[in-house]
């Protein structure tokens, strides 16, 4: 039978397929049953599943990362796809073909190396050059930029999705920069490449998307900052002289205060122009990323709004296929789903 993905269920569906778990939890419910709460992933996105009077020998028979097997009925709530599990069993991996769980990455992964590695080439401040040519020569770190996400769910959640937010980021940082002459353009740039790189080393995605001991006691802002403080000293090793102190500050701020609030995780506000308008960027790429997958993946697809998206706060307007086509909505311009 043609296997359904996450991205072609629609709501009161029965659905018996097999899926990547993750996240699972046991909780008790306001009398004290238990119900199992998980994420179910495949190749096209997660969709989260609850299976009520659940048991702690049910819990343990499976590991986050598992392939398992789900019989259930999909529903709407709270704005989102949910699906109500009646039985759930663990399947051998051998079993299971892996492409149908690895994210569908919306990109090119190579070309968007490929280009990383032009843009950083193209620096012409000496001491700039050379950092960047010390991650260039970290194969081990390109091999994990190449393959992390930018985020869990809504900001870059696949394959690739971290090179593809950096190169984006970088390539709106070109664009910004003549316009806005006082801003240091080849700072920028670097604060571009450089602001989410401790995300290599603060998820984990070789089996399923989560945080390492790391990602949950420092964070990509502490990581990113060691990791720039390590290819400084080996920069200062290849040139044979020190890097330039006041660049390593900026280009530290520039990462520690790129979410821009202190109530959205920075220690430090952007106190610099170029912070700022790294912080401004990053928030335009991140939260465009969102709104087109929440308006790609909404379940109401005879609706002109999405469902209300409670991480969003707010429902979407989709309009018309040909005012979304930008969006890769559009019929004749979409992608079939994967058979």
């Amino acid at each position: 039978m043609e296997r359904r993905y996450i991205q072609q269920l629609t709501p009161q569906e029965q659905v018996r397929e097999v899926f990547r778990a993750g996240g699972k939890q046991l909780r008790p419910n306001r009398h004290g049953a238990l119900y199992l709460q998980l994420d179910l992933t495949d190749r096209t996105g997660t969709i989260n599943a609850r299976m009520w009077n659940a048991s702690e020998q049910l819990y343990r028979s499976f590991e986050n990362g598992d392939y398992v097997r789900v019989e259930g009925t999909t529903q709407i709530y709270q704005g989102a796809l949910q699906l109500i599990v009646s039985r759930i069993q663990r399947v051998n991996s051998d079993e299971v073909d892996p492409a149908d769980f690895t994210p569908v990455a919306p990109c090119q992964v190579d070309h968007l190396m490929n280009r990383l590695a032009e843009l950083l080439r193209g620096l012409r401040n000496p001491a700039l050059r050379n950092l960047a040519e010390c991650f260039l020569l970290d194969e081990a770190f390109l091999r994990d930029l190449a393959k992390a996400p930018a985020g869990m769910k809504f900001h870059h959640a696949y394959e690739g999705g971290l090179v593809d937010h950096v190169v984006n980021l970088m390539e709106l940082a070109r664009l910004v920069a003549p316009r806005y002459p006082e801003l240091d353009a080849e700072l920028l740039l670097m604060g571009a490449f450089l602001h989410d790189i401790g995300k290599v080393r603060e998820l984990t995605y070789e089996r399923e998307y989560g945080y390492s001991d790391a990602g949950q006691l420092l964070g990509h802002l502490v990581i990113g900052t060691q990791m720039l403080e390590e290819k400084i000293r080996r920069s200062e090793e290849l040139a044979g002289e020190p890097f330039p102190a006041e660049l390593a500050l900026r280009l530290k701020h520039m990462i520690v205060s790129h979410h821009g609030q202190l109530d959205f995780g920075s220690p430090k506000p952007p106190m610099t122009l170029e912070a700022l308008a790294l912080h401004c960027l990053d928030h335009l790429d991140a939260w465009m990323a969102a709104f087109r997958q929440c308006i790609k993946e909404d379940p109401n697809v005879d609706s002109a709004w999405t469902a209300f998206h409670s991480q969003l706060d707010r429902k979407l307007f989709k309009g018309t296929p040909a005012a979304t086509a930008p969006f890769g909505l559009a019929a004749e311009q979409s992608p079939e789903p994967p058979a």
